[in-house]
């Protein structure tokens, strides 16, 4: 079962989607969280460093693990699993950098959730929760 490591990027009561590219394998041309598979050897911390740096040219500081989906629409009997982090501090300017994405984009939350092209159905659920305190988890 793979393991993803994704980023709910939040600022100013809102989150960070990116578009998945109409050529992609999976959930192609869906508003997806920034993120990516944990490779050999890596932690979830060190692979959602890297596919940050990768994907969108930024570094967060401090993030915070947040909760667990497995994409069970993917494979029923052995789900990949997306462990996500809320992110409220980065280091850089968050850009397209490489050919998994078409577009960025912020979105408050209700309407993040509202997106009728998301990746994730479970999405709707995630993102209504946001903004989630987590000093009270």
């Amino acid at each position: 079962m793979p393991h993803y490591a994704c980023a709910l990027i939040l600022e100013d009561n809102k989150l960070l989607l990116g578009r998945r590219a109409p050529y992609r394998k999976v959930y192609p041309n869906c508003w997806d969280v920034i993120g990516g598979k944990v490779e050999a050897g890596e932690g979830l911390e060190q692979a959602l460093i890297r596919e940050l740096g990768e994907e969108i040219g930024i570094t967060p500081t401090n993030p915070q693990y947040f909760t667990e989906i497995k994409d069970r629409d993917l494979d029923t009997t052995a789900p990949p699993s997306y462990h996500y982090f809320i992110v409220r501090n980065w280091q850089g300017t968050a850009s397209i950098c490489n050919h998994e994405h078409t577009d960025l984009e912020w979105f408050p939350f209700d309407a993040a959730a509202g997106l009728p092209d998301l990746a994730l159905e479970a999405y709707r659920d995630l993102f209504a929760r946001l903004p989630f305190d987590l000093s009270a988890a």
